[in-house]
């Protein structure tokens, strides 16, 4: 015969195996942190979802423009050009967001990263309207119904200034959707484009490229 024995209390971890315990813990606490927000994560191109991404020149332009127009600790806006994000919390401080419809940037951003579909231009939180010093757009799509509708979602977010990339045969939209104006900066891509590119901002966005 087999006797069994049920102990009435459950079994106690040493301190040493505890401490162990907890420090595993903690380490992987702070792997899943840094995975939900690792801006060192390699993005192709989803040409389906109209996606171009900006060369390293352009984007250290505009980021650096934009740096000395905000100031570090600015906030900024990025609708459509997650190419940029990467760069700002490489060199700055600044409270930026991503608003994007590529849901695999929510990698890149973690918090920072709000789903956006230029379809619906006022389903974002309310809480963001007039929120942002700088707001800097690309549509995905040269479209009327595109840069309307997201002019919709620059004005609410903004609360003055704007940079938008976007093609030269969008330039009277832009101008007076947005009142804005185009710049003498080209910006470029990691793959050419066939349409002619242009850059516009409602204030001295030269002057500021002038003095990087």
């Amino acid at each position: 015969m087999i006797e069994s024995f049920e102990d009435d209390d459950p079994p106690q971890l040493s301190a040493e195996t505890f401490m162990a315990l907890q420090e595993f813990y903690n380490e992987q606490n702070a792997k899943e942190t840094l995975q939900q927000s690792d801006t060192t994560v390699e993005i192709e191109e989803d040409w389906q979802l109209s996606q171009f991404w900006y060369d390293d020149k352009t984007t250290n332009i505009l980021v650096d423009a934009a740096l000395r127009r905000v100031g570090p600790k600015g906030t900024v806006a990025l609708i459509s050009c997650p190419t940029l994000y990467s760069r700002f919390k490489e060199v700055s401080e600044c409270d930026v967001r991503l608003f994007e419809y590529d849901d695999r940037f929510s990698k890149v951003c973690g918090s920072q990263f709000t789903h956006y579909d230029y379809r619906s231009p006022l389903d974002v939180p309310k809480e963001f309207s007039k929120r942002f010093d700088l707001v800097i757009a690309d549509p995905p799509f040269l479209s009327e119904d595109c840069l309307t509708k997201m002019a919709v979602t620059i004005k609410f977010l903004a609360r003055n200034d704007i940079i938008l990339c976007t093609g030269e045969v969008m330039s009277d939209l832009a101008e007076r959707l947005l009142d804005v104006t185009t710049s003498n900066f080209r910006p470029s891509h990691k793959n050419n484009l066939a349409n002619e590119f242009c850059c516009y901002a409602n204030f001295n966005l030269d002057g500021l490229i002038n003095l990087l």
